[in-house]
Parts: C-alpha cells; sequence; structure tokens
C-alpha cells in the first residue's frame, strides 16, 4: 500500500474545504471579570528594588533559595523559575542615573503570575489542572490533576508556569496569589511586605480606579499612595511621577487581575505586546470548528481509508 504525498494533500485539503464550508464557528464570547475578583496594581514609579516582596513570597509559599552566582548566600534568582514565583527585574539605559526615565534611566518591573481574565494556560491544560476561581478570579493549580505535559508553559502569553524539571515527582509552579492565606483574612505576601505601596491587594474594580486616579495627578504633586492593600489606612505620601497613559493589564489578552502603571514604555520592561482579544478565546474557536461533532477528523479518516483502499485495489491488479 502506498498512499502517495499528493493524494494525501488533496484529501487533507478536500476535507478542510468541505469543514470550512459546512460547520461555522462556534464564536465564544470573551469571559467576563467576577465583581468579587481579586488581584494587585504594582506602580513601578513607586518600587525602590528592595525586593521585600521576593523574600515574602519565598517565605509564605515555603520556595527554596535560589543561586545564580557561585558560592552566593543570599537569594539571588535571575528570573522566573519552580523555586521562584515572584521577581523584581531592572531596566536601565545609558547611564542609569534617573530614577523612571527612559533616557539615561532605570525603571524596576515586578514579574508573576497576571492571572488573565481568560486565562490560555486554563484553556490549554487537557485535565482542568489549572482552574479559575469563580469568585476571586485566582489561576490556581492542582497538582493531583497535572499530567506533566506543560502545555500551559506554551499557552501562557507571560511565560509564567515553570516545570520542575530536576524533581522525581515535578509539578509546575506559579504565582496563586497567596490564595491559601485567604481563609484567614490575610492576602498575597508580597503586598503585605511591600514597604513603600508599590504592590497594593484588593478587588480589581478598586485597583483600576486607584490606577485611572493616578494617570490623572500632575507630576510633582504629593500624594497619598496605599501601602499593602487599597483600604489600607496605612499611606506612603511622596510626589508622583510623570506617568505613561497606560494601565497595563487592562486590556492586553482579554484584561488581568495585575494591574500596572510605569513611567518606562511596558515592552522596554520585558512586558510582551498582546491584543487586547483573548488568546484562548481565539484559540477554542479553532477547536470548536474544527471537532464540532467530530466532522472535521471523520472527513479526514474517511478520506485516507479511501485512498488506501483505492491504493490496495491497484497493488492486487
Amino acid at each position: 500500500m502506498d498512499i502517495k504525498r499528493r493524494n494525501f494533500l488533496k484529501i487533507a485539503a478536500g476535507g478542510g474545504l468541505l469543514l470550512a464550508g459546512g460547520v461555522p464557528a462556534m464564536a465564544r464570547e470573551p469571559k467576563k471579570l467576577s465583581p468579587e475578583a481579586v488581584g494587585m496594581l504594582y506602580d513601578a514609579t513607586a518600587c525602590i528594588g528592595c525586593r521585600a516582596c521576593q523574600t515574602a513570597c519565598k517565605q509564605h509559599n515555603e520556595m527554596p533559595v535560589e543561586h545564580s552566582t557561585p558560592n552566593s548566600v543570599w537569594d539571588d534568582p535571575v528570573d522566573l523559575s519552580s523555586k521562584t514565583l515572584n521577581i523584581i527585574k531592572v531596566y536601565a539605559t545609558g547611564t542609569a542615573l534617573n530614577k523612571d526615565s527612559e533616557t539615561d534611566g532605570y525603571s524596576f518591573i515586578k514579574r508573576h503570575c497576571m492571572h488573565c481574565v481568560d486565562p490560555a494556560c486554563v484553556s490549554a491544560c487537557p485535565v482542568s489542572a489549572l482552574k479559575k476561581h469563580a469568585q476571586t478570579g485566582v489561576v490556581s493549580y492542582d497538582k493531583g490533576a497535572c499530567i506533566g505535559c506543560r502545555y500551559c508553559q506554551l499557552a501562557c502569553p507571560y511565560n509564567i508556569p515553570k516545570f520542575e524539571f530536576d524533581k522525581p515527582f515535578p509539578q509546575i509552579r506559579k504565582c496563586q496569589l497567596c490564595d491559601h492565606r485567604f481563609k484567614d483574612n490575610k492576602y498575597s505576601a508580597c503586598c503585605e511586605f511591600c514597604p513603600t505601596g508599590a504592590s497594593v491587594f484588593g478587588k480589581v474594580s478598586d485597583l483600576l480606579a486607584e490606577a485611572q486616579k493616578r494617570l490623572t495627578l500632575k507630576p510633582g504633586e504629593y500624594y497619598n499612595y496605599p501601602v499593602a492593600h487599597i483600604k489600607s489606612a496605612q499611606v506612603s505620601y511622596r510626589p508622583v511621577a510623570k506617568y505613561l497613559p497606560r494601565i497595563y493589564g487592562e486590556k492586553e489578552g482579554g484584561g488581568s487581575q495585575v494591574l500596572m502603571l510605569a513611567a518606562v514604555p511596558f515592552e522596554k520592561l520585558g512586558m510582551p505586546a498582546l491584543d487586547e482579544k483573548s488568546d484562548a478565546a481565539f484559540s477554542e474557536n479553532i477547536q470548536h470548528t474544527v471537532y464540532k461533532g467530530m466532522i472535521g477528523p471523520g472527513v479526514l479518516l474517511a478520506g485516507l481509508l479511501f485512498a488506501a483502499y483505492k491504493n490496495t485495489n491497484k497493488s492486487d491488479e
């Protein structure tokens, strides 16, 4: 039996055309954020790079110390990993003398899971090991359900989920907003222990209102920045920086529960440039079209069987 490549391509193309003409796409509406969804607002202009958030994250999530330099006694990761769920990175250019300046300046940026409104990792996971909580919106991981396929790593536009390659029984590791602390009326440790209010926790609706308010402030004026929690009475009184007129995370990739403000373009800070549409909704539309009623695979299989039958008859003759 010999199925020529040309015949295979003809059959596959024919099945695809039949599918495209006869089966319309099942367009999925983008997922909406729960009114009770929680998250955080990170303000790069308020960050001093102390990395107290990194230390708190390690401590309250029982994560090991990670060494990037030989003989180091300090926790000094260079990027997110299976041992580091939250990290402060630095952008610098030219002389790097001026904070929050795109020219001869520097800026900090905080990286961890963005807890997308319509997460691609949840959509890609074939066994629902990653789930989005209906009320809080936290994207959490169930190691008992995980099969180690790592599709979530490929799907995430922020390159967040990390796999424990160095363990005999590995799992995916990522920020879960310290949701294990919620039952004790506590919240993300990185926000609780941030001394300047660069990271504040709260309802996404409140965080968005705060971010929008900051964009209206005049650079140089003094403002009471809330510390730790958006509803906290504790504040940090300091001058306002010249923000970029953009709230990163408000619309990118369908929106996220982690919002960011900065004075330097986010792409230069290492954040991906994303469309406003969710990758998950787009990919699921394709999947629903191809696999609706198994018509697409059925057409292709029928074509292959017919080609095999035809070639077998020719061989017998």
